[in-house]
Parts: C-alpha cells; sequence; structure tokens
C-alpha cells in the first residue's frame, strides 16, 4: 500500500510553464492527506516558495527542497545538507563571470541574488515567486549555502558543458529545466531526499510512489516502486517508469480513488 507520494513540479504538476497549482490538484492532495497519506512536493525550489504554492494545505505537506538539500516536515528539519562554503563561493564567481548567466544562492529561508539584468530580478521575484534578498558581494551570505542555481536566459544548452565540465565530481551538478542547472553538495539528490524520508517515517520502496520529468529526478524515481514519468519526458527519463502519465492529478484520482 502507498503511504508516501513525491512529485516534481515544474513540467510535473505544473505544465506548459504553468507558475500555478490547480485548485483542484490542491484538492486532490488534501484527500490524500486526509487518507492519512504523505505528500511531498520534490523541487529544486526553495521551500518558502513551495509553501506558497501549495497553500491552503501547505502546513499538512512533507518537502523536498533544493533537489533534496533540505527535506521538512511540519516546521521539523529531516535533513540539511550544504555545500562546503569555499568551494560554493568559487562556482558562484564562475556563473556570475558566464555570459547570459546568472546566480541563485539557495538558504534555508531565503535565496540570496545580484541580478545582471531586470528580467532575471522579475522573473526570480515575480514569475518564480520566491523570496529572495538583494546582494552587494556574494560572501554576504552568512548562512549554509544548500544550492546554487544557474540561470541562462539563452538556454542552458549554451553553458551547461563549461560547468559539467569545470566542476564534475566536486558538486552534485543536474539540468532542471530549459533555463536552469544546479549545483548541490556531491551526495545530494531528490533520491537521497526520499531515502531519508522512508528511513525517517519508516517506510519500504514498496509503499513509496513519485511522479518526474526531468533529469534531476532519476534517482527519486529509482527510489520508489512506482515511478511515474510524464509522456513529455524524454526517453532516457522514461526508461526509469513504473508507467506514464500525461497528468498527476489524473493518475492520482484513478490509483487512490478519490
Amino acid at each position: 500500500m502507498v503511504k508516501l507520494i513525491a512529485s516534481d513540479l515544474d513540467g510535473t504538476i505544473l505544465r506548459k510553464g504553468a507558475q500555478s497549482v490547480e485548485p483542484s490538484t490542491i484538492k486532490a492532495i488534501e484527500q490524500l492527506v486526509n487518507k492519512g497519506m504523505y505528500f511531498a512536493p520534490a523541487s529544486g525550489r526553495q521551500i518558502v516558495s513551495l509553501k506558497r504554492l501549495f497553500e491552503p494545505v501547505s502546513d499538512k505537506l512533507v518537502y523536498i527542497a533544493e533537489n533534496g538539500a533540505l527535506c521538512e516536515y511540519k516546521g521539523e528539519v529531516i535533513a540539511k545538507t550544504p555545500m562546503d562554503r569555499k568551494l560554493a563561493l568559487e562556482i558562484i564567481e564562475d556563473v556570475y563571470e558566464q555570459p547570459d548567466c546568472e546566480v541563485l544562492i539557495s538558504g534555508q529561508h531565503t535565496a540570496y541574488i545580484k541580478p545582471k539584468t531586470e528580467e532575471y530580478h522579475y522573473r526570480m521575484t515575480k514569475v518564480v515567486n520566491y523570496k529572495t534578498t538583494l546582494i552587494d558581494k556574494f560572501t554576504d551570505v552568512d548562512e549554509d549555502i544548500l544550492k546554487i542555481a544557474v540561470c541562462d536566459l539563452s538556454g542552458i544548452d549554451n553553458s551547461k558543458e563549461h560547468f559539467f565540465s569545470k566542476w564534475n565530481g566536486k558538486a552534485s551538478i543536474t539540468v532542471s529545466g530549459d533555463l536552469y542547472l544546479d549545483f548541490m553538495e556531491s551526495s545530494v539528490t531528490k533520491g537521497k531526499a526520499m531515502h531519508q524520508l522512508q528511513q525517517y517515517f519508516g517506510l519500504s520502496e514498496d509503499e513509496c510512489m513519485a511522479f518526474g520529468d526531468n533529469y534531476n529526478d532519476i534517482d527519486m524515481l529509482k527510489s520508489v516502486k512506482y515511478a511515474y514519468v510524464m509522456d513529455t519526458a524524454c526517453e532516457d527519463i522514461k526508461k526509469y517508469a513504473y508507467d506514464t502519465t500525461e497528468w498527476v492529478e489524473g493518475t492520482l484520482r484513478k490509483e487512490f480513488n478519490i
């Protein structure tokens, strides 16, 4: 019997560039939680942003934030895996030097930005609706760095090779969208976070389900028995699927009779 469900957001629950969760999906999640199940948004996004997205059920959910660098349930931090600060600052400077690339630095309660363009500032504060703090110097960040996000406004395909070739083996690196690439501590993945939740709740892989569509979801899909991949995903991702779906809410309603 499935007791824990985790789902990616962008390209999965949030389809076709949507930046808000459908009210009917919120209702379906509430019904699952009321049945005694755990539901976890699993995203590269910050936890504050995730909680905003899932109001009014946000206080009932489990969270896998920052691609797994932070896991929380009902205000309790289950797991937190920060980056080495010296390495993180070196990566941040490298990102900032690359043409068309903007950088976002994730702490536990806010994200730090030093925008090069107004377009990026608007995207993070108004479109993605992040809680952000403007900084003058990257060394002004005085808390644990959980994740570094690259936003290449020309498309991440134009810069990802540089980042992988320079930093692979020193940090966990994953493409998380058409414009985005994320750096975390080398052990961090959504799959590791799922295993941490399984241990915390005393669950087996057979009692867990996950939905995803991108490369940063692979480890999470491998960590559960019931792995659903969006039918819009590439074949590299689909090979990890228990089944495919075009609509997370529809699959949940069908599988759990809600």
